[in-house]
């Protein structure tokens, strides 16, 4: 997994929690669930990513006892 992912998928959470927090603030529903779906979504891009890195780490273990 490249680190520019890595760092996008960081980036999106980062931007959907401050939108969630906005909303919180000023009471605005629609930003808050934008917020919160943005942020639920770069979590999963993220666990995508660990599950890549680690089934890389995986191969490369097997391949190389």
């Amino acid at each position: 997994m490249s680190v520019g992912d890595k760092i996008k998928h960081k980036a999106e959470e980062v931007t959907g929690t401050v939108k969630e927090k906005v909303g919180d603030a000023t009471d605005n529903e629609r930003l808050q669930a934008e917020g919160a779906a943005q942020r639920t979504e770069a979590q999963m891009k993220q666990a995508g990513d660990h599950v890549k890195d680690a089934a890389h780490d995986t191969r490369d273990a097997l391949r190389n006892p």
